[in-house]
């Protein structure tokens, strides 16, 4: 017997695990979610406290960049 009533499964939306590309469930049922387990959530944490992800480094622009010895 599950605790989730018919209808409350019937809504609840498939989505692709960003971990391992399985189907998890996109519902309030799911506390891992977007992630398929806990087990993928952690993974993904421990990739970005690794740095494994990382936003590219745009430099600084030109019109931001100063002689230090013009600024006095």
């Amino acid at each position: 017997m599950s605790l989730i009533p018919e209808n409350a499964r019937q809504a609840a939306r498939q989505v692709i695990c960003p971990q391992c590309k399985g189907a998890a469930v996109y519902a309030p049922s799911n506390p891992f979610r977007p992630f398929c387990s806990e087990r993928c959530k952690n993974v993904d944490l421990g990739a970005w406290a690794s740095e494994d992800f990382r936003l590219p480094d745009q430099g600084a622009a030109e019109d931001q960049l100063t002689d230090p010895g013009s600024l006095q």
